[in-house]
C-alpha cells in the first residue's frame, strides 16, 4: 500500500509539444516523486524534445518504455501535421493503455495528440476518451474536467449540438453514478452534485423547451434515491458561479461546450481530463499539441503536472478503496 503506483505516459503527436511537457514535468521532483513513470514515445520524438529543453533522457527519474512507429534516425518536423505523426501518437496510446489492462500500470496519462493528424491517415478517430473505450471494451465513457476549484462531467462531448440535444434519461443518470464514483475516489468522500439544465434557465418550467423536464428531473430523482447528493436542473448560466462559491463540489454538463467554455475560463492551466466508464484511470492535459510554438521550447509543463499528479491521485485513492473493500469482505467472511 505505500508503494508508489506506476503510471504510464504517452507523449501525444510527435510533432506538438507532448513529449517536452512530459520531460519538463518529470525533471521538476515534486512531481516526479509521486510514482514509477513510464514514458512512452519514439526514440526520434523523445530525443528532439530532450534536445530543445535541454533536458538529458538519461537524468529522468523514469522507466522508458521504446516504440518503433518512427525511425530512430527519423528527423523531427515539429508543428507538422502528419499522419504518420497520428498514427505514432495512437500506437502510444495503445501501449499505455495495454500496461494498465495488464495490470503493469495502475493509471495513464496522456499529452496531446491531433485528431486531423490521426484521420489523415484514413483512419476515424474522434479523440481519447472513445478509444480508449474502443480498446478496452467499455460502453458508457465520459469525460470529467478536474481543477482544484470545481469539476464538471459530460453527459456527451464529442459530437454535433443537435445530436448532444436528443437527450437520454438512462445516460444522464449513468453520468451522474459515474461524477459521483470518480469524486468519491479522489477526494474520498460523496461529492455535492449539481445537475444542469439543457435550455436556458433551464426551461424556465416550459417556456423555452421541455427536455429539462422530461428526460433531466427523472434522472436527477432516481440519484437521489439511490443515495447521490444531486439536484437540479438548474440553470446554466448561473450555476457554474454558484459551484465556484463553494455550494456544490461537481457539475453535471449536458453537452461539450457547456462544461468545456466555465471550466477553461475558471482555471485553464490547472484543468485536467479524466476518462470516466472505462476499467483504467486515465487523466490529460487539457489543451492541444500548440503546434505554433513546438521545437520553441516554450511549452509550459503546468498542466501535464496537474494531469500527473491527479493520476497518482487516484491511483493512491484505488488502491486505499480496494484495500477498505477487502478489509469489509474479510469482516464479512
Amino acid at each position: 500500500m505505500n508503494s508508489l503506483p506506476r503510471i504510464a505516459i504517452s507523449i501525444g503527436d510527435p510533432a506538438g509539444v507532448g513529449a517536452e511537457i512530459a520531460l519538463k514535468a518529470l525533471s521538476d521532483p515534486a512531481t516526479a516523486n509521486l510514482a514509477h513513470w513510464l514514458l512512452i514515445g519514439d526514440q526520434a520524438a523523445l530525443a528532439a524534445a530532450a534536445r530543445l529543453s535541454r533536458i538529458p533522457l538519461h537524468s529522468l527519474p523514469c522507466e522508458l518504455v521504446p516504440m518503433h512507429a518512427l525511425p530512430a534516425d527519423h528527423a523531427l518536423a515539429f508543428g507538422q501535421l502528419r499522419a504518420e505523426y497520428g498514427l505514432a501518437a495512437v500506437e502510444y496510446v495503445r501501449r499505455a493503455t495495454e500496461l494498465c489492462l495488464q495490470g503493469k500500470a495502475g493509471a495513464m496519462v496522456t499529452a496531446p495528440l491531433n485528431k486531423e493528424a490521426v484521420t489523415l491517415s484514413g483512419r476515424s478517430f474522434s479523440g481519447h476518451t472513445e478509444y480508449i473505450a474502443e480498446l478496452t471494451g467499455a460502453t458508457e465513457s465520459r469525460m470529467l474536467l478536474v481543477s482544484d476549484k470545481l469539476a464538471t462531467v459530460h453527459v456527451s462531448t464529442h459530437i454535433p449540438l443537435e445530436q448532444a440535444c436528443r437527450l437520454n434519461t438512462h445516460r444522464i443518470l449513468r453520468t451522474i453514478q459515474l461524477g459521483d464514483e470518480a469524486l468519491r475516489l479522489m477526494r474520498q468522500q460523496p461529492p455535492r452534485i449539481a445537475v444542469c439544465g439543457l435550455n436556458p434557465h433551464a426551461g424556465e418550467h416550459g417556456l423555452f423547451g421541455t427536455q429539462d423536464a422530461e428526460f433531466i428531473a427523472p434522472a436527477i430523482a432516481q440519484a437521489s434515491q439511490m443515495g447521490i447528493s444531486c439536484s437540479g436542473p438548474h440553470s446554466p448560466d448561473t450555476i457554474f458561479i454558484r459551484a465556484l462559491r463553494g455550494e456544490f463540489d461537481l457539475i453535471v454538463a449536458m453537452y461539450h461546450d457547456q462544461g468545456h467554455i466555465p471550466m477553461k475560463l475558471i482555471d485553464f492551466e490547472a484543468t485536467v481530463n479524466v476518462s470516466l466508464g472505462i476499467p483504467i484511470l486515465r487523466t490529460s492535459v487539457d489543451h492541444g499539441t500548440a503546434f505554433d510554438i513546438a521545437g520553441r521550447n516554450q511549452a509550459d509543463p503546468t498542466n501535464m503536472k496537474a494531469a500527473m499528479r491527479l493520476a497518482a491521485r487516484m491511483a493512491i485513492g484505488k488502491r486505499v478503496r480496494q484495500g477498505r473493500l477487502t478489509s469489509q469482505e474479510q469482516g464479512n467472511g
